[in-house]
C-alpha cells in the first residue's frame, strides 16, 4: 500500500504530462495557424490568376 502511495506522490509531482499538454497545445496551434496561411495564400493566387485569365480574354 505504501509502495502504490509513493507511485501517485511521484506522478502528482512529475511535471512529463502537463508537458505534454502544453506541446500538443503549441502544435494544434501551429499546425491552425499554418492552414489559414495557405488558405489565404490560394485565396489571393486564385483571385489573380483569374484577373490573369479575364485580361487575356
Amino acid at each position: 500500500m505504501k509502495n502504490l502511495a509513493n507511485s501517485v506522490k511521484t506522478f502528482l509531482v512529475s511535471e512529463d504530462g502537463p508537458t505534454a499538454v502544453e506541446y500538443a497545445v503549441m502544435l494544434a496551434l501551429i499546425v491552425v495557424v499554418c492552414l489559414t496561411a495557405i488558405q489565404a495564400i490560394g485565396t489571393n493566387a486564385n483571385t489573380k490568376f483569374g484577373s490573369v485569365r479575364d485580361a487575356l480574354t
